[in-house]
């Protein structure tokens, strides 16, 4: 066992009836480290967290979480936010955070407190008394991850945590996750949204058809993604006739209004293009060389 380790899974395989869902995984995550698990729908991402958890058991391989096997000891100091969500209705919302608090070995009073000043961080504490049936969505949601980081865990598996939420509360739950990465908390966020991967992880695992595909630390992905070819320039610029339509030059482009995305061909560098431009009689007024996006090397290798 690695001590080192939040997370530790060996040769995790996984199979219903002839369907694959998890092959042969291996993942390892540093403690106090905040890593993305990508993939696209039915990839594997919420069987590899059942696993985790042992709410499913493995057909094959190994799980070590927080430097032990998952038994009940161990997974009360972590924190699991599904992405099926799961309340009592007829519960008062402050009520329901005691209880879950409870669950995970928090005494009463304690996680009356903790909870009482979480429902005014997130907003809610007008709603301490109110039953869950009647909050909205998004309000359900922010109780959930309440009761998700009430007993301050060790261990935060979050699955598609922002669903649901507008932009103000999307800010403030990242603003959250920061700050229980900075507490020394390990934190693996499943998510779609590429956007927020990009802006919360240092690490990300990508699972493909129940493989893993791309494993590392972003910013080592983003330059083997640069220096592998997939290369982009924010181009602003008046003139230059026709110069957007050499293929020689330029795979593709992105019109965003103010400027465009011009994906070089293989081979090309961005001096070419500005050359080009400037010889094409173009007032250029926008230059940036841009690394490639998370979005764009996970679009890369879901087609591959």
């Amino acid at each position: 066992m690695d001590a080192n380790l939040a997370i530790r899974l060996e040769n995790i395989h996984k199979q219903y009836g002839t369907k694959v869902a998890v092959d042969d995984l291996e993942l390892s995550v540093p403690r106090a480290t905040i890593c993305g698990l990508l993939g696209p729908n039915g990839a594997g991402k919420t069987t590899t967290i059942r696993v985790m958890l042992d709410i499913i058991g493995a057909d094959s391989g190994s799980v070590e979480l927080l430097g032990q096997p998952p038994t009940p000891e161990a997974r009360d100091r972590i924190g699991y936010l599904p992405e099926e969500r799961g309340l009592y209705p007829k519960m008062k919302v402050l009520e329901l955070l005691e209880f879950l608090g409870e669950l995970k070995g928090t005494p009463r009073r304690v996680g009356r407190q903790r909870a009482r000043r979480w429902l005014e961080r997130l907003e809610l504490d007008d709603w301490a008394d109110k039953k869950v049936q009647d909050l909205s969505r998004g309000m359900q949601q922010k109780v959930q991850f309440i009761g998700t980081v009430l007993h301050e865990p060790e261990l935060l598996i979050l699955d598609e945590p922002f669903s649901g939420l507008d932009p103000l509360n999307v800010d403030l739950l990242k603003e959250i996750v920061l700050e229980e990465k900075s507490r020394g908390a390990t934190v693996l966020l499943s998510t779609h949204n590429m956007d927020q991967a990009e802006r919360l992880c240092e690490r990300v695992v990508m699972i493909k058809e129940a493989r893993k595909v791309l494993d590392g630390r972003l910013a080592e992905i983003k330059r083997e993604a640069w220096l592998a070819g997939q290369r982009r320039v924010l181009l602003g610029m008046e003139g230059g006739a026709g110069l957007l339509d050499d293929h020689s030059l330029i795979a593709s482009v992105e019109d965003r209004g103010v400027c465009f995305a011009v994906a070089l061909q293989e081979g090309v560098e961005p001096q070419q293009l500005l050359e080009a431009a400037l010889a094409a009689g173009a007032i250029v007024h926008h230059f940036q060389v841009s690394e490639p996006s998370l979005h764009e090397i996970f679009v890369g290798r879901a087609r591959e």
